[in-house]
């Protein structure tokens, strides 16, 4: 699929793709560097930990069609590797959400172990994949902290816009709370900028702005019909149209994330 099989970062690595705010693509980043990383023969799992299951759906899972899911797990019903599909993309696997997994928050809040019950449904299959990648809904509630806690390195997307340094500024204080108290090995990968308008000059401030203070991505996802296409057919854009600028922009970044 135009990858080729570049050498791997360490193997099994864990990454929470996180942003508390909506609509910035984490989900379509989630979905579509997944399957870009699968798509260079590395064995991927994605975990979706939003309770809208656009994830799922992204790779063709939809509402309502899975047994169990990462919410069975979540409450200690079901260990994760039973919760697990292969998707249409080969090496690409999916753990699935459903709308249950909003109880999940208010199901652990008394749990000794509510910030680490990922972590432990993890472990058990790390040695299975090559990168896993979790899937953060909108919020920095329980469900992103147990992202937190479980990833080895979070990478952020973002949109170019007027607010977007301060939410990053949030998020990387609760990224240093994490790292001070329940992961001290947790690391931010980088930032990807995503639905980037070359002709927008704001997004060409922020971006220089963000590249100031943080470890920026080379690789720049560009606002892509095909890309917001591609979910409403349950597949990555890879597999919808690989000849898109959404898609070159996906395996760009998987490239490079995987140097």
């Amino acid at each position: 699929m135009g990858l080729g099989n570049p050498a791997s970062m360490s193997a099994r690595q864990v990454i929470a793709v996180v942003n508390q705010k909506g609509g910035v693509g984490k989900t379509t980043t989630s979905v579509n560097l997944a399957a870009s990383v699968a798509a260079a023969e590395k064995r991927t799992l994605l975990v979706d930990l939003d309770p809208q299951g656009n994830a799922s759906s992204g790779v063709g899972v939809r509402p309502g069609t899975c047994k169990l899911s990462v919410y069975d797990a979540m409450i200690g019903q079901a260990p994760l590797k039973d919760t697990i599909l292969a998707t249409e993309v080969p090496h690409l696997f999916l753990a699935p959400a459903t709308q249950d997994l909003v109880a999940a928050e208010l199901e652990l809040v008394d749990a000794d172990d509510r910030a680490t019950r990922l972590k432990s449904l993890l472990d058990p299959v790390r040695g299975d994949y090559d990168h896993i990648f979790l899937d953060c809904p909108p919020s920095l509630g329980l469900l992103t902290l147990n992202a937190l806690v479980a990833a080895d390195r979070v990478l952020v997307p973002l949109q170019c816009e007027y607010y977007a340094l301060e939410g990053l500024t949030h998020l990387m204080a609760t990224i240093d709370r994490v790292k001070n108290g329940l992961n001290p090995g947790l690391e931010v990968e980088g930032i990807v900028l995503t639905m980037f308008d070359p002709r927008n000059n704001l997004a060409h401030q922020v971006a220089e702005e963000v590249k100031r203070h943080f470890r920026v991505f080379d690789s720049v996802i560009p606002r892509n019909i095909r890309l917001s296409e591609a979910p409403s057919h349950g597949k990555p854009v890879l597999l919808y149209d690989i000849k898109s600028k959404g898609a070159e922009g996906y395996l760009s970044l998987a490239r490079e994330f995987l140097k």
